[in-house]
């Protein structure tokens, strides 16, 4: 029995390196890191007990499904980092960019950077490991929802709570 109970506690360790080691595996693939992440507990303390600009880098139909409370939709594809320089002057501003997993965030955290921004931050796991970790999250009437907008079925498989929607 006891021989029983430490193969199976083996194999659900195994299990849960895989899947976390798998997400750090996704990210290096796609991200080089050039933004520092910041994790989702650290961003919910934050956004708890500071001022902190969250930006969500998806696009209009993925905001509108949920998301986090107080961020703004600056979406990927038509994001202006000139643009958001009319919106936000002090550069010195905390600001936490996120998307589903991490990676399109990246890059607008980049475009950030590179317009003088110097306290910019990446979501590690995005709006998906949020949701993972049971924080909530807002549909467009700011009214708390279980529903993910996953891009599609393949990036889905990243989020382990909450209805997906495509």
């Amino acid at each position: 029995m006891k021989k029983i109970s430490f193969i199976l506690f083996t194999v659900l360790l195994s299990v849960s390196a895989t899947a976390q080691k798998s997400l750090d595996e996704l990210l290096q693939l796609y991200n080089t890191r050039s933004v520092p992440y910041i994790s989702v507990e650290e961003l919910r303390m934050l956004q708890l007990n500071e001022e902190v600009v969250i930006l969500d880098a998806r696009e209009s139909s993925e905001f509108e499904t949920s998301h986090i409370a107080t961020s703004q939709c600056v979406g990927f594809n038509q994001f202006s980092a000139e643009a958001f320089s009319e919106k936000i002057k002090d550069k010195n501003t905390p600001i936490v960019v996120y998307c589903s997993l991490g990676i399109r965030s990246e890059q607008v955290g980049e475009k950030l950077k590179k317009a003088g921004y110097t306290n910019v931050q990446n979501l590690y796991g995005g709006i998906f490991e949020w949701k993972n970790k049971d924080y909530p999250i807002l549909d467009l009437s700011e009214k708390e929802t279980d529903s993910v907008h996953t891009f599609n079925r393949v990036w889905s498989k990243w989020l382990n709570k909450g209805i997906k929607k495509y």
